[in-house]
């Protein structure tokens, strides 16, 4: 076993995968569509008015396609991986990722960019792949702390790699359209795994190549 290696045995501690939590009586469509002509008449207008007459079975498509991610399974993005890299050992890194996502406090968007890179260890992914694990679980209500530990985590227990490094930039609705109206605000969350976390050189390669290494500390 190289030091490599060793690290990640000692450092690794697979957590166990996190679900979305399955939900007993799902509404119906009519439902939702429903709930939709309430917040409109809260809102303070007519949902039967020629303009919104059509808009509550427009935000039920909308809402199959924003959280289209509770009904996917993340570690079933990754099955499928390729061993014959002929001894490549360096880091995989697949920098600006754009998502969009909704903050689970007010469902307001979050506009923004993911950073992954990994260590292999004898196997890598389609990189196309990790493009599509940012997707499910941005599929879903979040806050920008729980989605950047969840990619992390799944390429891990996954992939069982040397080390995983993803870093979030994110922008959120819930500042920018209300309360404090900071427009340019960008919320920046990291989650180092294996030799991402213990060895700062790798650590700060990572950060380089994706020009944050001078706005985080090691």
């Amino acid at each position: 076993m190289n030091k490599l290696e060793k690290i990640h045995s000692e450092t690794s501690g697979h957590a166990p995968a996190a679900k979305p939590p399955q939900l007993a009586g799902r509404p119906s469509r009519a439902e939702a569509e429903q709930a939709v002509r309430t917040l409109i008449r809260w809102a303070g207008d007519d949902p039967d008015r020629e303009g919104l007459v059509e808009t509550p079975a427009r935000v039920a498509r909308a809402y199959e396609q924003w959280f289209a991610g509770y009904a996917e399974e993340p570690e079933e993005v990754l099955q499928r991986t390729f061993e014959e890299v002929a001894g490549y050992d360096e880091m995989v890194l697949l920098r600006g990722i754009r998502f969009e996502s909704h903050c689970e406090h007010h469902m307001a968007p979050i506009i923004g960019r993911a950073h992954i890179g990994y260590l292999p260890n004898n196997r890598v992914v389609g990189v196309s792949k990790l493009a599509r694990l940012v997707e499910v679980y941005a599929k879903r209500l979040q806050i920008q702390e729980r989605i950047t530990a969840e990619i992390a985590n799944t390429l891990e227990r996954v992939l069982q790699p040397i080390g995983v490094a993803v870093v979030i930039e994110g922008i959120h609705g819930c500042m920018t359209s209300r309360g404090v109206s900071q427009r340019d605000a960008t919320m920046v969350t990291s989650r180092m795994l294996g030799v991402f976390r213990d060895q700062p050189e790798t650590r700060h390669e990572f950060l380089s190549a994706i020009d944050l290494r001078g706005s985080m500390r090691s």
